[in-house]
């Protein structure tokens, strides 16, 4: 019988194992990262792109062309496209960041060859159609309208806005960026964009060499002629360090604080992330037990370390009832000047530290997860000796450590606040 009375033992996470990739090249040279684990015959294909070209005048072609790149090519229209692919029990997506554009095929092994040459007329032959494209438009611009009714919308899009300015991170969609999107122009950026010089393949599951095979008949002889910019980040932030638009009737405020960072590239970053896990970065943190579990302010709130390609940001965010907006601006900073006067109490640093490690191993469920993993540092130009450095940062921080660093990086006065509500 289980001992109920007492807890099972407890056993610290000191070293994590991580299913590593090998590299491959299609002889087109397009890399090929290959995670091969799991027992089931089921494989994830992602074809990564950076986003290129971003220009202020239509700042929406990289997000609308990935948006409709399954809405039917020269070979086919998008519900033969879903239907094909529906019948092979396989499911495909599309994804967009700030950053990357990605398509990815869910598929069984014995259907590769089946679904990958969809991929590949997507990939290639493309032709977004004008109902789709409209379509998305007047559903995007809804959507646009509805999300500017929510103080937590508005909050965000300023806050970028003033840390970045009009740019790749910054910029502020209007109703009217939607109106410039014409298939001429998308159809140019998708060939300068989903272009075999900026492709990374990521493969992962039970992956065998017919599935490479595959890969290279299919993908290998994909050339082109087309030329890109990647996209540089000219960062202009804004001199208003705090913005506070009142709305009528309102009640609650949305809150973003905050300021540009460190990425993952630093060598401070893994630090900011046991440091910012005490502050907010979990449910247990001094944040939500300030001000959601002792004052009621608040369902919810958070802090966090943003790394993107080119920049990073930390960033604070709540929403609160509008009488608490001003007493909540006070515990935050009071909470954020404690890590800089005073040293984090060792039980609550090792609870931080367990989380951590728990969290990190806990994220390594499978293949997939795996493979993303390395996603997160490949782009970065990082290897797996990024999280050996974030495991003996977090098996070794010390609160003075801790502590230097709060001082080194946060200062309540030079952070960008903005009210909303």
């Amino acid at each position: 019988m289980l001992d109920r009375l007492n807890p099972p033992p407890f056993k610290e996470i000191k070293n994590i194992n991580f299913i590593k990739n090998q590299k491959r090249l299609l002889t087109n040279n397009i890399p090929v990262f290959v995670l091969n684990a799991g027992e089931q015959e089921l494989v994830r294909i992602e074809f990564i792109f950076k986003n290129v070209n971003w220009d202020a005048n239509n700042p929406l072609l990289a997000s609308a062309t990935n948006a409709l790149l399954n809405d039917g090519t020269k070979n086919m229209s998008g519900a033969q496209i879903a239907e094909t692919i529906d019948f092979y029990g396989a499911f495909m997506q599309t994804e967009y960041n700030y950053d990357y554009s990605a398509i990815t095929l869910f598929t069984l092994n014995k259907y590769a060859a089946n679904t990958l040459p969809i991929i590949k007329d997507v990939l290639c032959n493309s032709v977004f159609p004008t109902k789709e494209l409209n379509t998305f438009i007047t559903n995007n611009q809804q959507k646009l309208k509805v999300s500017l009714e929510k103080n937590d919308f508005l909050a965000r899009q300023k806050f970028n806005n003033l840390l970045f300015g009009n740019n790749i991170y910054g910029y502020k969609t209007q109703a009217t960026d939607y109106d410039k999107l014409k298939t001429n122009d998308i159809l140019a950026y998708f060939k300068t964009a989903y272009h075999p010089q900026n492709c990374t393949i990521f493969v992962s599951g039970k992956v065998d060499e017919t599935l490479f095979n595959t890969l290279q008949s299919l993908f290998g002889d994909w050339y082109s002629n087309d030329t890109f910019s990647e996209n540089k980040l000219v960062s202009s932030p804004n001199a208003q360090k705090y913005v506070e638009i009142k709305k009528p009737n309102a009640l609650q405020s949305a809150i973003r604080i905050g300021q540009p960072s460190i990425n993952r590239n630093h060598p401070d970053f893994a630090a900011m992330q046991v440091l910012n896990t005490v502050f907010g970065g979990y449910f247990g943190s001094r944040l939500m037990a300030n001000i959601r579990e002792d004052k009621g302010y608040t369902y919810g709130i958070s802090s966090g370390n943003v790394t993107l390609a080119q920049a990073g940001f930390f960033v604070i965010a709540t929403e609160v009832g509008v009488n608490f907006t001003e007493d909540t601006l006070s515990q935050i900073k009071a909470e954020l000047n404690r890590l800089k006067t005073e040293l984090i109490p060792n039980e609550e640093l090792q609870l931080v530290k367990n989380y951590l490690m728990g969290s990190l191993l806990g994220s390594l469920e499978n293949a997939f997860s795996h493979a993303d993993k390395f996603k997160n540092i490949y782009f970065y130009g990082l290897d797996y000796q990024y999280y050996d450095n974030f495991i003996h940062t977090v098996n070794t921080i010390t609160s003075l450590d801790l502590k230097n660093i709060a001082n080194k990086y946060w200062d309540w006065d030079n952070f960008y606040k903005v009210i909303i509500g």
